[in-house]
């Protein structure tokens, strides 16, 4: 019987278990299909506090993984396909056909961008086409640059990346954006943003060092083909969760999302979410990881306050994070 599993090997994932095994759960972390979650993908990452230069994804995942093994957590290839509520623990189905058994659950499996689905998509990705302007923007000064999509994330991340490209063309299917009034309203008063209507991307065109150098335009009334010089692609139609095995048995939102009760608790005893599964406003890695440390905590007091089986200790870690959080305002002030 494990006293911890965690789902996902993302910043919030990995946190969790930084955090999980110094509090001696010895926490079982399944990396799933993609180790590393979004950040894998990444190169510089600019805007993780601590690294002044910067830091590649990959290597700050890798970092923070062998943080957790240091402090004990295990590691496991493997996806959860499945799982099951028992009496006062919780059964889960892996990929591999086997099965293993635990007190606590934290989901953090993250969101997958979505993409357009074009030729060298995936190998371009960090090399002028991202999906996050907050992280990849200021990459951009003075530039010309595109967004595609016409929501209100594409609208959101056209009206951000204005304070650093030189021009930013917004590039949409239709000739109405599908974003709320007042940003559409926004999108199309600002001097620097130029939408495209009924236009599609149909081929990214790289330079000979393989970086972006403009986007090959299909217009979808004429049919006719035009390219656009840009220094950056930031695609922005929208996010996927993932969240496939837990329909029907956590709660989501009607977009997929993780929804959360009290804290990083799910409503369901014992399971918790933390990092882009439950989040779809800030998706940043400092949040996510803020958030896996926090369902650490909350899923080491629920054991500290609930777990029953034999042989299950509550741990000092477990009393430490209890009087971390003091519930009465006078230990609150106390605590201060």
């Amino acid at each position: 019987m494990e006293k911890l599993v965690i789902v996902g090997t993302g910043c919030a994932g990995l946190t969790a278990a930084v955090y999980a095994a110094r509090g001696n759960l010895n926490p079982l972390v399944l990396e799933g299909r993609q180790p590393g979650g979004q950040l894998s993908t990444t190169t510089l990452v600019e805007n993780f506090p601590g690294f002044p230069d910067g830091i590649d994804g990959p290597e700050l995942i890798m970092r923070m993984k062998q943080q957790a093994e240091g402090f004990g957590a295990r590691f496991q290839y493997a996806e959860l396909t499945n799982f099951e509520q028992k009496d006062g623990y919780l059964t889960l189905h892996l990929d591999d056909e086997d099965r293993v058994n635990t007190l606590t659950l934290i989901v953090a499996s993250g969101a997958a961008a979505r993409w357009l689905g074009l030729a060298n998509e995936r190998k371009l990705i960090g090399h002028g086409l991202t999906s996050c302007a907050t992280c990849d923007g200021a990459f951009y000064r003075n530039v010309p640059v595109c967004v595609v999509g016409g929501g209100d994330s594409a609208a959101e991340e056209a009206i951000f990346l204005t304070r650093f490209a030189s021009k930013v063309y917004l590039i949409h299917r239709r000739d109405t954006l599908r974003a709320s009034k007042i940003m559409s309203d926004r999108v199309l008063e600002h001097p620097k943003i130029e939408p495209v209507w009924n236009s599609a991307v149909k081929e990214y065109l790289t330079d000979d060092k393989g970086e972006m150098r403009a986007v090959l335009l299909q217009n979808l009334v004429d049919g006719s083909e035009a390219e656009l010089e840009v220094g950056c692609v930031f695609v922005a139609i929208g996010h996927e969760p993932n969240t496939k095995p837990f329909a029907g048995k956590l709660p989501l939102d009607p977009d997929g999302y993780l929804l959360k009760t009290q804290g990083t608790a799910t409503g369901v005893p014992g399971v918790f979410a933390a990092g882009d599964v439950s989040d779809k406003v800030y998706r940043q890695a400092i949040w996510a990881a803020g958030d896996g440390c926090a369902a650490a905590l909350d899923a080491e007091r629920y054991l500290t306050e609930h777990a029953e089986e034999p042989g299950a200790e509550q741990t000092p870690a477990g009393q430490r994070a209890e009087a971390a959080f003091p519930s009465a305002p006078e230990e609150l002030a106390e605590a201060i």
